[in-house]
């Protein structure tokens, strides 16, 4: 990888020799200018006004032009020798939580690698304290033509510099957003919620690929082959406005969730909260599945209600007939004592 930029990070008294080495690269297919009439090639020319020539690259140099009409040449020389500390030291100034610094002023990102094997403890003590602190470290650097401010932060075990844009180069955003007083129900906003927790699931940004680059290279092939060029389905025009909201993002979230939720199933709570009603009542579904089983509990509960009902009567009968055997029986013993006693009564002599 090639070296961008050599120099050193100050942190303190510790001085942390580095080099940095550019982070990203921007794929793209390589066009250039041609004539539509006949191909060839269209190459611009550097060409000087005074001499009205054209002047090689090696004697091109950098010049301001001031407001009155005078200009200045720079050459590369002068462009080196500027009185910057920042041309070749990476002073900490700050350390701070990385929600501090808005990702509108990010810009281009660099890998910061050791210049010597001296400056690997150093360079694990920076990158250590930053990880267990949760923070990042401001600093200023001089790219080039150009000084701009950039933290230090930790990705993948590394240190990395990432270049900032100045704050007085953010533009202000009044004016833009919309300045009604637009009120947001809450169940627009559960809503909107669920369809962001759906869109969320399992999403993988490592699998995003540049699809214009895609289309684009198919085109040339299609070219370079004599075949015919593909083309794609014109896209249905959108909707210049929202009639419906709720009825937008209720569609959205059934189509975020592949086409699930056809017609018969319950709605979703934040679906029913939306339109204003309470969610399918499943509770009732279940309680038409029980009714069956409460049923046959009922007829299980009168047979034997039955059953206890007959055995008690059938116990009383049974009761009575024992009862009734017994005085029976009574009856027969009494009078067999009254036959014996008459019986064995003495006789009177004649």
């Amino acid at each position: 990888m090639q070296t961008t930029w050599k120099g050193t990070i100050s942190f303190g008294l510790v001085s942390i020799p580095v080099h940095l080495y550019s982070a990203t690269q921007e794929h793209d297919v390589p066009l250039h200018q041609v004539h539509a009439k006949d191909g060839g090639r269209v190459r611009m020319k550097r060409y000087c006004e005074q001499e009205e020539k054209e002047v090689p690259y090696a004697e091109i140099a950098k010049g301001y032009e001031s407001p009155d009409g005078r200009t200045v040449t720079l050459s590369d020389d002068d462009l080196a020798d500027l009185p910057l500390p920042s041309k070749k030291i990476i002073d900490v100034l700050a350390f701070v939580d990385e929600g501090d610094i808005d990702p509108l002023m990010f810009s281009k990102a660099y890998y910061v690698g050791v210049a010597d094997k001296a400056a690997a403890k150093p360079y694990a003590l920076l990158r250590d304290a930053l990880t267990e602190s949760g923070q990042i470290a401001v600093t200023k650097i001089a790219l080039r033509t150009r000084e701009s401010p950039a933290v230090l932060r930790v990705h993948d075990n590394t240190l990395v510099l990432q270049t900032c844009i100045w704050p007085d180069e953010v533009r202000p955003a009044a004016g833009i957003a919309p300045e009604d007083d637009v009120t947001v129900r809450p169940q627009e906003l559960k809503m909107a919620r669920s369809l962001m927790d759906t869109l969320s699931e399992d999403f993988d940004l490592s699998q995003l690929h540049d699809d214009y680059q895609q289309a684009l290279q198919q085109v040339i092939t299609a070219r370079l082959e004599g075949v015919e060029i593909p083309h794609e389905e014109e896209p249905g025009e959108a909707p210049d406005n929202v009639i419906d909201l709720m009825e937008a993002l209720r569609s959205s979230l059934k189509q975020a969730k592949g086409g699930r939720g056809p017609t018969g199933e319950p709605e979703t709570e934040p679906e029913a909260e939306a339109a204003g009603r309470k969610p399918a009542p499943r509770k009732r579904a279940a309680a038409r599945k029980s009714a069956p089983a409460t049923e046959k509990t009922a007829e299980k509960s009168t047979e034997k209600s039955t059953e206890k009902t007959a055995g008690k009567a059938a116990g009383k009968a049974a009761a009575k007939t024992v009862t009734a055997k017994t005085a029976t029986a009574a009856e027969k013993t009494a009078a067999a004592k009254k036959s014996g006693r008459k019986s064995t009564a003495p006789r009177k002599a004649s």
